[in-house]
């Protein structure tokens, strides 16, 4: 007899209905990961999260790409965190700890935001040639801004002149796919500019992991978190003021606009990711 597992379909970093970056959300003790696997494959978001009880912490948090599990996913916890509000089982202004791949992660609701403290990053100069992955984004070496740096989550970060550039990025997916898979250094790709749509925003960013199965990602809360403490590394954020919440915009490009609240604290090691979210299915899926 087929099980019924409880999903939920909640758009993230948004208050609007299918803008900012969809994940599937589930609740249960009972599914084992080739179960797991199968529910984002059918799903076919660029994640699905799902929730359990936890000897460690308050939940136990899984993120699977339709193809793989993750380490880290930003939207999908900021989901987690709404899913979690809509059934009573957090309260306004509270914090709770989820264990993850990636360790115990505080997270909780702020107001009208969702917040998650992300892993402290750190930053090295990608001493490597680019030359081949510029031409398989359609990058011309005149329109790089800034030097591309390599995030210790595997992450590489490239500084592009201005949005028009980053919005006609044309991505040949089978070269990135041939490119990230022939190396391990880098795992996915953020491109970036510092000119933006809204003037409180200081960042506009794309971001790509065809090897993940995710081709581009609307909005990405693991990428926006650590390029705020690059900016602040680079001296490119003016009177730059810790846990000060700036914002990130993302998925414009794809009509998904979405917009990620990211604060830091050097000294503490804090970094902050902010994001509301809605919720626009409710149902069940049989197994």
């Amino acid at each position: 007899m087929p099980r019924q597992i409880e999903i939920f379909h909640i758009d993230a970093f948004t208050s609007e209905p299918f803008k900012g970056n969809p994940a599937a959300v589930v609740f249960d003790n009972s599914l084992n990961v080739n179960e797991m696997q199968s529910i984002a494959a059918e799903m076919n978001l660029s994640e699905t999260a799902f929730l359990s009880d936890s000897e460690k912490a308050d939940y136990d948090l899984r993120w699977f790409t339709p193809k793989s599990e993750v380490d880290l996913c930003g939207h999908a916890t900021i989901a987690s965190l709404h899913f979690l509000y809509e059934k009573n089982l957090i309260k306004e202004n509270s914090q709770i700890t989820f264990n993850t791949k990636s360790g115990v992660v505080s997270a909780g609701k702020l107001d009208e935001h969702y917040f998650m403290q992300l892993p402290f990053i750190n930053f090295s100069k990608a001493e490597f040639s680019l030359n081949n992955l510029y031409d398989a984004l359609a990058i011309n070496f005149n329109q790089i801004k800034y030097e591309a740096f390599l995030s210790s989550n595997r992450y590489l970060y490239i500084s592009v002149d201005n949005l028009r550039t980053l919005f006609n990025l044309k991505p040949d997916f089978i070269r990135l796919t041939e490119i990230i898979s022939s190396q391990n250094i880098f795992s996915d790709i953020a491109v970036y500019t510092m000119q933006t749509v809204a003037k409180d925003s200081i960042a506009h960013l794309r971001f790509f992991a065809p090897v993940e199965g995710i081709l581009e990602d609307p909005v990405t809360g693991s990428a926006a978190g650590p390029l705020l403490k690059l900016l602040k590394n680079l001296n490119l954020i003016e009177n730059f003021s810790d846990d000060k919440i700036y914002k990130i915009e993302q998925g414009d490009i794809l009509n998904r606009t979405g917009r990620i609240g990211v604060s830091l604290n050097e000294t503490k090691k804090e970094l902050k990711i902010y994001g509301k979210a809605v919720t626009v299915l409710k149902g069940s899926i049989l197994i």
